[in-house]
């Protein structure tokens, strides 16, 4: 066993004061940079959510009627979103992916979301609707998903209450999924429900009317 020789000091209370406090300073500083990480790709989930609805409005100003509303009467899921948003030619379009291959998506880091446009009462009832999913059949999100879905509600509602407003949680997957025409619509008006892990199926944004 060794023993200290004369002349070697250990460690005072103050040193290791100090270096706790380094260390917790460190912790802090790592930490808030995972925060700042965070809310910027909550940002920027939003802003490419809204770049979907900017597409659609700006579709509708050129043609008259929305993409997927093939007969004119206002509602979307009877036409093709997909084939309407590639063939506007927009300068700066919302979906993702080169050309000829574009996709619904919006890419946050490791997760993806997909994006589709339909009904809340069927093809040709209801109200229009943006629907956000984290996968092309609505799976329940995860916990690091529902943040976005927070954030969105929070930026458009000024709350995270998935309950209630323009954006709402969804527990249940839309009736009817078209991936290739990026379309969702559901058969009946969705109730609306508190952002919950492994419950929340999807985002439903009212984009077109209050619910």
């Amino acid at each position: 066993m060794k023993s200290f020789k004369r002349g070697q000091k250990g460690f005072t209370l103050v040193e290791l004061a100090i270096a706790l406090v380094i260390i917790g300073i460190i912790m802090g500083v790592v930490l808030k940079g995972q925060d700042l990480l965070q809310n910027a790709r909550s940002k920027k989930f939003i802003s490419k959510t809204k770049a979907w609805e900017v597409a659609q409005w700006t579709y509708t100003d050129r043609k008259g009627v929305f993409a997927g509303d093939t007969d004119a009467d206002g509602k979307i899921g009877d036409g093709n979103v997909n084939t309407a948003l590639v063939a506007a030619n927009f300068i700066y379009p919302p979906y993702e992916g080169a050309a000829g291959a574009e996709t619904n998506t919006i890419a946050m880091g490791s997760l993806t979301f997909y994006v589709f446009f339909g009904t809340d009462g069927g093809a040709d009832a209801g109200k229009n609707i943006m629907v956000i999913c984290k996968d092309a059949a609505c799976s329940t999100f995860t916990s690091d998903e529902i943040l976005y879905a927070e954030a969105l509600d929070t930026s458009l509602d000024g709350s995270s209450n998935g309950a209630a407003g323009q954006v709402i949680g969804v527990n249940a997957a839309p009736g009817t999924i078209t991936a290739l025409e990026w379309e969702a619509v559901y058969a009946a008006a969705p109730a609306a429900a508190a952002w919950t892990a492994l419950t929340t199926s999807a985002i439903v944004y009212y984009f077109d009317s209050k619910r």
